[in-house]
């Protein structure tokens, strides 16, 4: 059973900071398959449409047809663990800091035989186990055997925090406070465990109900921070930026209509405003301090949060503007995973339909709650995924998306 986890000790300011040595990274193109399967949160493994098949590792053709016919199906996972070993000796620098490591040969019931890496709560084999996928600090996938039936702290298991991004322990910035989003992360977070929530609200002199609320929280500290004005951001990072562990952006302006519905382009101006420079502004103070201090414990620094939509794969022409510049954030996201990757630091997108707030009065149902969003995220930090799709829309549209980007366009355009 795993020990629950332990509030850590206050780090000796004199000791230097560990600096991350990421895990080897190398793939080949078929295999980053289990990789984009991993980032949403599945587990894949290539299967024959022609023998049925389905092997491992991933190759170009099948193993015992040699049919090209080869696609990423979903499996559950399940296996038989054959054999285990602890590694007390490594002559790769990241895993030589984290020894000993549990590794594990798994035979799935689907059929291929795996290595993977062993929860601390899988017992000696003989013994029934679920292999699932998940990304390590390079962004890569990684193979875990994780017990059938474990103890209500199994996240806090050592091997698997280097995977996740939980927040129990670790100290979160979120970037306003002042929407029913906003709070609801705050309430979340602190349930989670967050050890400090620094809340940012910009214009203070604005009455926002519920804010009073989650400031009386014991965990919880307000700090100002207006995206807009780069001293704002740069101030709050001189103060608490080697502190923060978690960053989440869901500052945002929202507005509808398109192009042709209003004159000017003020509205659009001040969305880009926020979407965009905002989260660029964040990124250029926030983003070193976070590098800097990816490998410093067991409560290191660990993710970046951006609150995009998922308008922002297609452009929805009742809110064109405002998926214009989700769309612009979403490029710029793209850029800021890659630049943080070098440092294992897990850069979090979050796509989701038409929430329930003041922009979507008119949305007809479904309709995201801002809780079911909270909640979204706060699991996306402790699976360690990349891209999260929250609500039926959201999923609805990701599946329109793939199938066809045009046809989609289309639909859109028409109304649907």
């Amino acid at each position: 059973m795993t020990m629950p986890l332990m509030r850590p000790k206050r780090k000796n300011p004199v000791l230097r900071t560990q600096q991350m040595n990421l895990p080897p990274a190398q793939r080949g193109r078929v295999a980053l398959g289990i990789t984009a399967a991993a980032a949403e949160g599945r587990f894949e493994l290539q299967q024959c449409e022609d023998c049925g098949t389905v092997q491992y590792p991933p190759r170009e053709a099948c193993h015992k047809c040699l049919s090209a016919r080869l696609r990423w199906r979903a499996q559950s996972g399940e296996g038989e663990l054959c054999a285990l070993t602890t590694l007390h000796h490594s002559n790769d620098l990241f895993f030589r800091e984290r020894l000993p490591w549990r590794l594990g040969l798994v035979k799935l019931d689907a059929g291929p035989t795996l290595v993977v890496h062993l929860h601390g709560e899988v017992g000696e084999a003989p013994a029934r186990v679920r292999v699932g996928a998940r990304l390590d600090r390079t962004g890569q996938a990684v193979l875990i055997g994780f017990p059938n039936e474990g103890s209500p702290h199994m996240a806090d298991d050592k091997m698997l925090r280097e995977m996740t991004s939980d927040p129990k322990f670790r100290k979160v910035l979120v970037t306003d406070g002042k929407t029913p989003v906003g709070q609801a992360l705050v309430r979340a977070l602190v349930q989670a465990g967050a050890d400090i929530v620094w809340v940012g609200h910009a214009e203070p002199w604005k009455k926002t109900g519920g804010l009073e609320d989650i400031t009386a929280l014991p965990q919880v500290t307000l700090v100002p921070l207006d995206l807009t004005n780069g001293r704002s951001v740069t101030e709050l990072a001189g103060e608490i930026g080697g502190k923060v562990d978690i960053v989440i952006n869901n500052a945002e302006v929202h507005r509808t209509f398109g192009i042709g519905s209003r004159r000017g382009t003020d509205v659009a101006k001040a969305e880009m405003d926020i979407n965009y420079f905002g989260l660029l502004r964040l990124a250029q103070e926030f983003g070193p301090a976070l590098k800097g201090r990816s490998a410093d414990g067991v409560t290191s620094a660990t993710a970046w949060v951006n609150l995009l939509s998922v308008y922002a794969l297609s452009n929805f022409p009742p809110h064109g503007t405002f998926s214009a510049s989700k769309a612009a954030a979403y490029s710029l996201a793209q850029c800021l995973r890659a630049e943080m990757r070098p440092a294992g630091i897990r850069v979090i997108n979050v796509f989701p339909g038409p929430i329930d707030d003041e922009w979507n009065q008119h949305m007809p149902p479904p309709k995201l709650a801002p809780a079911g969003l909270a909640s979204a995220i706060v699991k996306a930090l402790r699976d360690g995924v990349e891209d999260v799709y929250p609500g039926d829309v959201a999923q609805e549209w990701l599946e329109r998306w793939r199938d066809n980007p045009k046809v989609l366009e289309r639909e859109l355009a028409a109304g649907g």
